[in-house]
């Protein structure tokens, strides 16, 4: 895995202690990432900074992002999305870092509350949160709540904490080296949140819906679920290895036979599921809106 590092230079625009760099890989995303780059744009209370990755978009991408003052757009070729999140990572010059989809979008006061909630968890290395499922068009479909931080349940269920609501503290994540594995072209955020969890690094629930994540048939995590051709199911059962690979990582392996381990699998993925269940209707009450902001239920943009 190659290092992280932090840059000599002072961050974009000349400010001192960046609060926070948005990361945001791209690769002909233009019918969305205007709302993704407005939504970062009216944050306020903060300082902050958006790299815009690009894999070398054909479409309106880089005219949309030509739009907006406060982003940095980086064009070149990449391996995959790991790769080009990487690459941000390694630009990055905020205190706090996150990965923002191309096609998804921060809440109004959605980084004001995670400094402030920072400021009183001076212990945290990574800080997570709710989210709003939304629609192709930005609709609003339903609230995703959590709870706090179950380490064996990500190792042997699924990733159950989206990217698009998570934080890192450069300093003691990417800082030290850790980024994502580049082998991962679906699931690389819960491989990267069990290896920082196995690090010994501190997750924070903040109860607070932070982004909107957007369920479209282009989605890497929704084209494939579908398709019942051959290449279709390939490309499913690879991302699915993916997973396993997570769960034989970190999660429980009791047996040498891949067979035995797989009923073993199956047990704990479902006994996980009815736990996960039963702690999103407790903490269901608890989740709310920024408080800056907060007057419009499907963020900005096209929602409603």
């Amino acid at each position: 895995m190659p290092k992280g590092h932090r840059c000599g230079k002072e961050p974009f625009g000349g400010v001192k202690h960046m609060d926070f760099t948005i990361v945001t890989a791209s690769l002909n995303y233009g019918q969305y990432i205007g709302e993704c780059l407005e939504s970062v744009s009216l944050q306020e209370g903060v300082t902050f900074e958006h790299l815009v990755m690009d894999a070398g978009s054909t479409d309106d991408t880089a005219a949309t992002v030509a739009q907006y003052a406060h982003v940095r757009f980086h064009q070149e070729p990449d391996k995959g999305m790991s790769e080009g999140i990487n690459k941000g990572f390694q630009k990055a010059q905020g205190r706090w870092v996150i990965w923002l989809n191309a096609d998804d979008r921060l809440r109004p006061g959605a980084l004001a509350e995670v400094k402030q909630f920072a400021g009183e968890h001076p212990e945290a290395d990574v800080i997570f949160g709710c989210w709003n499922f939304v629609d192709e068009e930005g609709r609003f479909l339903r609230r995703m709540t959590l709870f706090p931080f179950r380490k064996r349940m990500l190792a042997n269920h699924m990733c159950y904490i989206a990217s698009t609501s998570t934080f890192y503290r450069r300093s003691t994540t990417i800082g030290e080296g850790y980024l994502l594995n580049e082998g991962f072209g679906c699931v690389m955020d819960g491989e990267y949140y069990c290896r920082l969890a196995k690090a010994g690094k501190r997750f924070e629930y903040l109860p607070c819906v932070l982004a909107d994540f957007r369920l479209h048939e282009g989605s890497i995590s929704q084209k494939h679920l579908s398709k019942t051709d051959v290449d279709g199911v390939l490309a499913r059962q690879l991302q699915l290895a993916e997973s396993r690979t997570i769960h034989r990582s970190y999660g429980v392996r009791l047996f040498r036979d891949e067979l035995t381990n797989g009923i073993v699998e199956g047990l704990l993925f479902h006994f996980y599921r009815v736990q996960k269940g039963v702690l999103r209707l407790l903490h269901r009450g608890s989740c709310r809106e920024p408080r800056v902001g907060s007057n419009r239920e499907g963020g900005p943009g096209k929602a409603s």
